[in-house]
């Protein structure tokens, strides 16, 4: 997924302010669900939810106005209810690497509570990742 980096991105120097890059992330999260035939709001209205619950970022090197952005979104693995994907930004000009990161997103209810990953996105990721216990 390509983004372009727009002055409310930065900060005061122009640089891509460091939490502008979770909305990429999350962006792309949510494009990469969709191309799959997820939609997020519709397995929400369907009672799972998938909340991020950890997140480790790696910046590596900054992102500046203007510049535009490739995000790149791979799933690693899957147990019972959570998903964990790996995913980096890199400049598309130049492929440089400039942030990556490790979430983990859970399953939940509609009362935030612990649920079983649908079969649809069991069956849609399955061919990408295997399934853990």
């Amino acid at each position: 997924m390509n983004i372009r980096v727009y002055y409310e991105d930065t900060d005061a120097a122009g640089v891509v302010y460091h939490a502008s890059y979770l909305r990429f992330f999350e962006r792309a999260r949510t494009e990469y669900f969709r191309a799959r035939g997820l939609g997020v709001a519709q397995l929400a209205a369907d009672g799972s939810i998938f909340p991020v619950i950890r997140m480790e970022i790696d910046f590596k090197a900054p992102a500046r106005h203007d510049e535009l952005l490739q995000v790149i979104t791979k799933p690693v693995s899957m147990s019972r209810s959570t998903i964990t994907l790996s995913q980096q930004i890199n400049r598309t000009e130049d492929q440089q690497l400039l942030v990556s990161t490790s979430v983990v997103l859970a399953c939940v209810n509609g009362k935030l509570k612990p649920h079983r990953i649908p079969e649809q996105v069991r069956q849609a990721l399955s061919s990408v990742i295997p399934e853990q216990p």
